[in-house]
């Protein structure tokens, strides 16, 4: 079934922009924080962009359907109010029924709450479009987040830890790149998707002066 026509014009478009063109990390910079901080093992990254993903289609739903009551002056508090509630949820569930990942992840569940993808979709997008588009815009950036702390997870866990999803995949002789289980490994693994995702997508340096 062709999506374009499932979705309709202007959906697709949000679509193709949130996923691909206009992608919050790659292209806007966002959410770079988490991306190194949990992106050493792919079930912490998976867990992450899951929590985020959730949280962006609940903030549409609200933030898309009560648009017109929101005051101008109160938005912002608004906005975090909302995130908060649903980071809360998304807390509270990981530590009911997956501990271990809750445990490994510590801070940076909370911390959601500070991912400016959040506060800058709901200020940008769904405070100003009805709330079919918001949510195909807020699936479109969960995607879009996910798919690349997943990667870089998988490359960091395979060579930084030589397991995939705790399951050893490398020989018994492999030596660890310890380097990729480190922050500087992270921000090298980064700085090529930001290259090679910016380069396809042709998204163009911010211009001095």
């Amino acid at each position: 079934m062709n999506l374009r026509r499932l979705l309709g014009k202007e959906r697709y478009k949000t679509l193709l922009k949130g996923v691909w063109t206009e992608h919050p990390i790659s292209s806007m910079c966002l959410g770079i924080c988490s991306a190194l901080a949990v992106s050493n093992k792919v079930e912490n990254a998976i867990a992450m962009g899951a929590g985020v993903t959730f949280v962006l289609i609940a903030t549409a739903v609200m933030v898309s359907s009560l648009r017109k009551m929101i005051p101008a002056r109160g938005r912002m508090i608004t906005y975090m109010v909302t995130i908060a509630s649903f980071v809360i949820v998304v807390d509270k569930f990981l530590k009911a029924y997956f501990p271990v990942i809750s445990e490994t992840m510590g801070p940076y569940v909370g911390l959601i709450i500070t991912n400016c993808i959040l506060m800058g979709r709901a200020e940008a997008f769904y405070a100003r479009n009805p709330l079919g588009l918001s949510l195909v815009d807020a699936v479109a950036n969960g995607i879009a987040y996910s798919y690349t702390l997943t990667g870089i997870a998988v490359v960091r866990e395979v060579l930084g830890f030589g397991t995939l999803l705790g399951m050893r995949v490398m020989p018994a002789g492999w030596e660890n790149w310890v380097v990729l289980s480190l922050a500087p490994g992270a921000f090298f693994l980064l700085g090529l998707f930001l290259w090679i995702t910016r380069t396809l997508a042709g998204v163009e340096p911010p211009r001095e002066g």
